[in-house]
């Protein structure tokens, strides 16, 4: 019959219902919950998955293929998006770095902006400086806050 899945789930029903307890990703979930589905006869079609999965046809038919191909434990990995490279060089990154953890503090984002340019002759936006430091090096600046005294 057309349309029906054909394929061989090494593991048993009670492996792969152990193994969805145990995933704490979503995406580690649905893949092995397609593999349970079709194990325990709940669905015959890759249709019937995408219905109850909510995926597309594709990935779905992507995954199993992984599996056909390397088993679970292929199907499970995750790939990595390389994303788009970093405009600050990590070798600015590193002497960033240890300016930061020396003596001479920096009292704001915009010169830390400057010597950058400067020093290292790299040209960043002021909230590329901000993140970088921020939430990459995890470095508070010690910003002094004007108070009111009004």
């Amino acid at each position: 019959m057309p349309g029906i899945v054909k394929i061989n789930i090494t593991e048993s029903t009670e492996t792969l219902k152990h193994l969805l307890s145990q995933q704490k990703q979503r995406q580690s979930f649905e893949r092995i919950q397609a593999l349970y589905l079709l194990k325990t006869g709940q669905v015959k079609t890759v249709q019937n998955l995408v219905i109850i999965i909510g995926r597309h046809r594709t990935t779905i038919q992507a995954w199993l293929r992984r599996y056909r191909q390397g088993g679970i434990s292929y199907m499970l990995e995750i790939g990595k998006s390389s994303g788009r490279p970093s405009v600050v060089p990590d070798w600015a990154i590193e002497r960033l770095s240890e300016e930061l953890n020396s003596s001479k503090a920096f009292s704001s984002y915009g010169e830390v902006q400057n010597w950058l340019a400067e020093e290292l002759g790299v040209k960043v936006n002021y909230d590329v400086v901000h993140k970088l430091v921020r939430y990459k090096l995890k470095y508070k600046l010690n910003l002094s806050r004007h108070k009111n005294t009004v």
